[in-house]
């Protein structure tokens, strides 16, 4: 079981403190339960829509957010029917953020984003280039705002340590494609 918990208000909190906080996406399935109250814990799956339904506190909308942006939601919308609620949320399983490579890989399809991921390890990930890849005009798609972007990756310069900005992290749904 994968653990991002957010407890009593208090943020996981480490050394990195330049660490992204894990966004929830459809697909994701997390468990809620209030600290006491045996009828108020469930596990729950996000639907396509990134949403979920949780006893007396409605429909909650959690696509894009953290855990602990959804423990503080649940949290305020119990406190009319709950004395001074604790609530726990726990990613269970991840099941919504991926990544997706293709192209010339050794292993082209769709990878877990737990964690911080860039350009360089997601071709790792793939297991590498094929030798007829065109390593200098890879390209990383990404949708937002209902927009296509597209990010230029030369992977010669990166692996010779040079232009490294252009190494980003990876987001959900990004997809690098390597000709």
């Amino acid at each position: 079981m994968l653990l991002f918990v957010a407890r009593l208000g208090f943020a996981d909190e480490t050394a990195d403190s330049a660490r992204v906080a894990y966004r929830l996406q459809p697909g994701d399935i997390i468990e809620v339960s209030v600290w006491k109250e045996p009828d108020l814990q469930k596990e729950v799956l996000l639907r396509p829509d990134g949403g979920f339904t949780f006893p007396l506190a409605g429909e909650v909308d959690a696509r894009g957010k953290s855990i602990e942006e959804v423990r503080a939601i649940l949290t305020e919308r119990l406190k009319r029917f709950v004395p001074t609620p604790v609530v726990s949320v726990a990613v269970k399983q991840i099941g919504g953020n991926r990544i997706y490579v293709l192209g010339k890989v050794n292993r082209a399809g769709e990878f877990p984003l737990s964690n911080a991921l860039d350009v360089m390890q997601a071709i790792s990930l793939a297991g590498g280039a094929t030798p007829y890849a065109a390593l200098n005009d890879i390209v990383i798609l990404r949708r937002q705002n209902g927009r296509q972007q597209a990010f230029t990756f030369h992977y010669s310069d990166v692996a010779r340590g040079r232009e490294l900005a252009q190494n980003i992290q990876l987001q959900s749904g990004d997809t690098v494609v390597v000709p």
